[in-house]
């Protein structure tokens, strides 16, 4: 039930990034086209990557929760994991690249910006939808860090759908400025060198956004261990059990934001029968699994025990 929740709560939050996306993206690219600026067809790009990235990510939760099967029989919990990836790479490239390379054609041509007035308003209105969904996001990311710091969090995290659209709408919100300042600067100092500079920023911070949720979620795809919180846990849960006389740091393994894999190496008392010894292992899984419900499977060995 907790994980429904926590799977319903972020698909609102993508649902709302897409709908803000897909509401400004149009207007941005047809008044670019209309007033010739480098600063609004980066933003237009941006709003464009940003509601393909919410489409993907989607594509991934929604893959994730696919049951197992005999070819992948832990699930699919890593889609989420490779979707993400794809998101880091679009952000970078496509975003970033193509912002910068816009911005560095307008500095060659020199040409500036017409009616800044109509790009303004544009930004404005896209500043509000931004906004609205940076909150929910914002919300939704703080019930999840809780008093953690934000880069503490973001590194912590095992799901980079808590992140991914906070740090999407806050790179739009702050290049939504950049372009505002930019082509202001343009049009009211007849310098167009100001309109693609804007550009160029924007594609920096883009390519910067991909960096950070390219590491982030390599290192996830890789394969991570569950928090140390949940580590000691689960060997405190499992030394608390009857003829249990050590047990070693657990090896874990997440296979999705919510799936995670436990092998347990127990010592138990030498005088313990096989029937005691099956009965703490149902003990230890059952106690694992109370405590934990994001622990998926619990694989016991007992190395010493004849």
């Amino acid at each position: 039930m907790a994980r429904k929740r926590r799977l319903s709560a972020r698909r609102r939050t993508l649902y709302a990034a897409v709908a803000a996306n897909v509401a400004i993206a149009a207007t941005k690219l047809v008044v670019a086209a209309v007033i010739g600026s480098s600063a609004m067809f980066s933003e237009g790009l941006h709003s464009i990557v940003d509601t393909g990235d919410g489409l993907l990510i989607l594509l991934g939760l929604n893959l994730s929760h696919r049951p197992p099967s005999r070819k992948h029989p832990y699930g699919h919990g890593l889609q989420v994991y490779f979707w993400s990836m794809v998101v880091a790479m679009c952000i970078f490239g496509i975003g970033g690249g193509l912002s910068i390379y816009e911005g560095i054609l307008h500095l060659l041509d020199g040409r500036a910006p017409s009616s800044p007035g109509w790009g303004l308003a544009v930004l404005a209105l896209a500043a509000i939808f931004e906004g609205i969904s940076w909150l929910i996001s914002v919300r939704a990311f703080r019930r999840h860090r809780g008093d953690r710091g934000v880069w503490e969090a973001i590194e912590a995290s095992k799901d980079p759908t808590t992140f991914v659209v906070v740090l999407e709408d806050s790179a739009a919100l702050v290049g939504i400025a950049i372009a505002a300042v930019g082509l202001a600067l343009a049009c009211w100092l007849h310098m167009p060198v100001f309109d693609a500079l804007a550009s160029i920023l924007i594609g920096g911070l883009l390519a910067a956004v991909g960096v950070v949720l390219g590491r982030e979620t390599w290192s996830l795809l890789l394969g991570e261990s569950a928090a140390g919180e949940l580590v000691d846990s689960i060997r405190s849960i499992a030394r608390a059990q009857p003829k249990i006389a050590d047990v070693r740091p657990p090896r874990t393994l997440h296979l999705g934001p919510d799936v995670v894999h436990v092998d347990l190496d127990v010592h138990v008392d030498p005088d313990s029968s096989g029937p005691e010894v099956e009965e703490a292992a149902r003990q230890i899984e059952a106690a694992v699994h109370a405590a934990h419900p994001e622990v998926d499977r619990v694989c016991l060995r007992f190395p010493h025990w004849r």
